[in-house]
C-alpha cells in the first residue's frame, strides 16, 4: 500500500472538542473523528498537524508581498527570513494528499488566523504561476493533480447549505475552495454542524448527522484512495 500524507489543520479559536471539552470546539471534533477514522483504515499514512487557531501564522505585510514577488535569487537575507514562515507552511501543503480543515464559521466568513495561513500558501511560483507574456490565461495551478481538500465546519444558525435559506450569506466553504481550487486543489468536499447557537435537540441531531456524514466521507475517499493506488494489468 502507497502512504498518503495528511495535512490536518484545525482554525477554531475554542481550545478542546464539543461532547469532550466544556466549551470545546464542534469542527475540531469533526476534524479529529475524520482523521482518527482515516487513520484506522489506513494506519501507514502520515498526519501533519498545524493548530492555526491558537498559533495563528503570521499576516502579511508589506515586507511579505515584497519578498515574496522577489525572484529568488535576488531576495535580501531579511527577504528570505520573512518568508520563512511560509516556506514552512508551503511545503506543508505541497507534501500532503489530503488536506483537512476544521474551519467554524465566524461572521459569515472563515477565521482570520485560517485567512492568514491561506494568504501564506498562495504563493506565486511556488503555488500558482504567474507570466504576464501569456495572452489567453497569465495564472495557472502548481499544486500536483490529485490532491483532495475536506472542509469540516460548524455555523451558529442553519439554512447555509446549497439551497438554503442563507446560503448566499455562506463565505467559508467558497472562501476556502476558492483559492485553493485557484492552486489546483479542485476537489473539494464538507460537512458542517449548524444550530450551535440554539443549543437544543436541533443542534444534538445535527451533530448526529455529521458525524455520520464524516464517516461515511472517510469511507467514500478511502475507497476512491485505494481504487486510485491498485494498478491495473493488462491481460495477457
Amino acid at each position: 500500500m502507497t502512504n498518503r500524507n495528511i495535512l490536518h489543520i484545525d482554525a477554531s479559536a475554542r481550545a478542546g472538542r464539543s461532547g469532550t471539552d466544556a466549551r470545546g470546539s464542534h469542527t475540531r471534533r469533526l476534524s479529529h473523528r475524520f482523521v482518527e477514522r482515516w487513520i484506522g483504515v489506513r494506519p501507514g499514512d502520515t498526519v501533519t498537524y498545524r493548530d492555526v487557531g491558537r498559533e495563528p501564522p503570521s499576516p502579511v505585510s508589506g515586507e511579505w508581498i515584497a519578498a515574496a514577488f522577489t525572484p529568488p535569487e535576488r531576495r535580501t537575507a531579511a527577504a528570505r527570513e520573512r518568508l520563512e514562515e511560509s516556506d514552512v507552511l508551503v511545503a506543508e501543503l505541497i507534501r500532503a494528499d489530503l488536506i483537512v480543515i476544521g474551519a467554524p464559521m465566524y461572521n459569515f466568513g472563515v477565521p482570520a488566523q485560517l485567512k492568514a495561513w491561506i494568504d501564506n500558501v498562495v504563493r506565486v511560483g511556488l503555488t500558482f504561476g504567474f507570466d504576464r507574456s501569456r495572452e489567453s490565461e497569465p495564472y495557472w495551478p502548481m499544486l500536483a493533480p490529485g490532491k483532495r481538500l475536506v472542509i469540516l465546519t460548524s455555523r451558529g444558525d442553519y439554512g447555509y447549505d446549497v439551497g438554503g435559506r442563507l446560503e448566499a450569506m455562506n463565505l467559508v466553504e467558497p472562501g476556502i475552495a476558492a483559492p485553493m481550487g485557484y492552486l489546483g486543489l479542485t476537489e473539494a468536499h464538507s460537512v458542517a454542524i449548524e444550530y450551535d447557537e440554539f443549543a437544543d435537540g436541533r443542534l444534538a441531531a445535527s451533530i448526529r448527522d455529521a458525524e455520520a456524514g464524516v464517516d461515511e466521507l472517510v469511507h467514500r475517499l478511502v475507497r476512491d484512495t485505494q481504487d486510485a493506488l491498485t494498478p491495473v494489468y493488462a491481460s495477457a
